[in-house]
């Protein structure tokens, strides 16, 4: 009786110790997750899930808590294994980022259900929902950044600043952690930067006649705060600008080139418009005072020089294959010079042009480098390969009739590069200055923007301005506005921002597979190709025997009836080989993957278990014998 009491008692008491056990090892997990910041080791092949340092940088440079809200309808999406799959990454991502913050970063996470106040709140903080999900929900896929006071919590239920971004588009991936680290830097920012305007075109308007500002100027002027720098009196530009647009340069004087030569060299972000026809130029072509021709024409030579950059204000770029249609009376023309660029004139590994869809130019130029430069240019926007070159004074002599353009057209096979990121090493187009503070040559990371147009600035070329109750409505049909804001946007960033580059994507193609069903494929080619040869002569040789090329009334001879049935059995015969081939073709294909599910599934846990085996049975012969 006693050892059943000693038995039961020693079973209670190993019950208890090992339930004991398992609640300090949840704890101690717990505790650990929250307070200790475990190393992870990243062995991806691109280090997918590494952040970048100008990531590090912002994320630990938070000046305020940051509530980031991740919306991701989990129930509509159960059908769409990409979206799923990606929204894994995004957020994996996050909280590798929230984990960097020093406890700046408060991520949640909300599944917005049908009808729900989270459904609300997503649609209320600007997010765009994708249709086709199950049952024709709507899917949410976005992210909402909200700054929080210095305790990390709201106060009585409202929030700071809010932006968002509207939905992570897959195609967009590269860019995930590029569009993270600017909604976080964008947040952390107590006011809207400042950036520099110089310009010869009349983008304010005219109230005194009612005409109105260009609507791009209206657009930058919602996020940015403008100042107008006057090119009469510029001799310096500060470095609290970090942006500075200048539009149309024309007659400036060596004061504003030096004022620019060293605002670039000393880390600025200039993004330079020139045109060699902006159409919008309200300058008379010959000034009565001093008869000086005035071509509307634009360019900085002495600058470029130095930069390395060629370019020719008298070339204007046609290209038929993107050339606009426009009305003129009752014709409709394609303008050769007026050009609609999408698709694979677009950069698509820019942050700038990734997500846009098209860019409308008129009488646009080119750029080019120097054959000793020793900087490169990115394109933005660039031609297709039917462009043709051709001298302006051709396009302003066609402007009635541009039809005239296609004559003697001849495409030269060319990109040519409309806009572009300038980098490298730059020099200074003044060389002769010896002032204490004169800046010889730039970083080797220094960087221009390039557009050799300005009529794509103007309403005309993207959006339409209509009139609802009363109000003005503008219908963008193309991405101009958008295209001016991202190139701001990203160049007045931090440096840390602007280092933040495209990344590969999570996505592995299986090369292997791949490769092996392309020998598949190259297996059983030559013999398919040999088939089909043998089956083009057999029907050839069978239309030479018909009937009516046979004796008389049209009738075949015996032997001819015998050579048709010969051919029509080898035709059929022939026909079954190639169906053999193509069957074998997709055996082999179907082979190869069950062969790679196998391995898979059986092969590599069967070899796993087995070597967990040899290890206990080692380790229990080694106990054995000590015992």
């Amino acid at each position: 009786m006693s050892v059943r009491r000693w038995t039961f008692g020693r079973r209670s008491r190993l019950a208890a110790t090992l339930a004991a056990l398992v609640l300090v090892f949840i704890a101690a997990a717990l505790a650990l997750s929250r307070w200790v910041h475990v190393p992870r080791i990243d062995l991806t092949a691109d280090r997918l899930y590494t952040l970048t340092p100008g990531t590090v940088q912002i994320v630990g440079h938070l000046q305020r808590p940051l509530r980031l809200t991740l919306y991701f309808s989990e129930h509509a999406a159960r059908d769409l294994p990409q979206l799923r799959s990606y929204e894994q990454r995004v957020r994996e991502m996050l909280q590798e980022m929230v984990a960097r913050s020093s406890g700046k970063l408060h991520l949640q996470i909300v599944d917005p259900v049908p009808y729900s106040d989270d459904e609300a709140s997503a649609e209320g903080n600007g997010l765009t929902p994708l249709s086709g999900g199950s049952n024709g929900e709507r899917v949410f896929f976005g992210l909402v950044g909200t700054t929080l006071p210095a305790d990390g919590n709201a106060v009585d239920g409202v929030d700071g600043k809010t932006l968002s971004v509207p939905f992570f588009d897959p195609a967009r991936e590269t860019f995930l952690e590029y569009d993270i680290a600017k909604l976080m830097y964008e947040l952390n920012e107590t006011q809207k930067p400042r950036i520099g305007l110089i310009s010869s075109l009349p983008m304010s308007g005219n109230p005194v006649i009612g005409e109105p500002a260009w609507t791009v100027l209206g657009q930058l002027q919602q996020l940015f705060s403008i100042t107008t720098l006057d090119p009469g009196k510029l001799k310096r530009i500060g470095k609290d600008l970090p942006v500075v647009l200048l539009v149309h340069p024309k007659h400036l004087s060596d004061d504003a080139l030096y004022a620019l030569d060293q605002y670039v060299l000393g880390g600025g972000h200039l993004v330079v418009f020139v045109d060699p026809d902006a159409e919008l130029d309200n300058a008379p072509f010959v000034d009565a005072s001093t008869g000086v021709t005035d071509d509307h024409n634009s360019d900085l030579p002495r600058l470029f020089k130095a930069w390395g950059v060629v370019y020719d204000d008298r070339k204007v770029v046609l290209d038929r294959s993107r050339a606009l249609k426009i009305e003129l009376g009752d014709t409709s023309f394609s303008h050769p010079a007026m050009l609609g660029l999408g698709g694979q004139e677009l950069n698509r590994g820019d942050a700038v042009t990734a997500s846009l869809q098209q860019i409308d130019l008129s009488s646009a130029g080119y750029f080019d480098l120097a054959p000793d430069a020793t900087t490169r240019l990115v394109p933005l926007l660039q031609s297709s390969v039917d462009a043709h070159v051709v001298p302006v004074q051709r396009v302003i002599e066609a402007a009635s009739d541009p039809s005239l353009l296609l004559r003697d057209y001849t495409p030269d096979n060319a990109h040519y590069v409309l806009a572009a990121r300038l980098r490298g090493t730059l020099s200074s187009a003044f060389p002769e200055r010896t002032s204490p503070a004169h800046l010889a040559q730039s970083a080797p990371n220094a960087e221009v923007i390039l557009v050799a147009d300005t009529d794509l600035l103007t309403d005309r070329l993207w959006v339409d301005t209509q009139s609802f109750l009363g109000q003005p409505m503008l219908n963008a049909f193309a991405s101009n506005g958008d295209f001016i804001t991202n190139l701001v946007d990203n160049l007045s960033g931090s440096s840390a921002l602007l280092s933040i580059r495209g990344r590969s994507t999570s996505q592995r193609p299986f090369t292997r597979v791949q490769a092996l069903q392309n020998a598949a494929d190259q297996k059983f080619l030559l013999k398919k190709q040999e088939l089909e040869r043998e089956l083009a002569e057999t029907r050839s040789r069978l239309e030479e025997l018909q009937p009516a090329r046979g004796g008389r009334d049209g009738q075949a001879s015996a032997e001819q009836k015998r050579e048709i049935e010969q051919f029509l059995q080898r035709k059929l015969a022939i026909s079954k080989e190639l169906r053999d081939v193509q069957h074998q073709l997709n055996a082999e294909i179907d082979a190869l993957g069950l062969r790679v599910k196998f391995i898979n599934i059986v092969v590599v846990p069967a070899l796993v278990t087995l070597l967990g085996l040899l290890y206990g049975w080692r380790r229990t012969r080694r106990s054995r014998r000590r015992v």
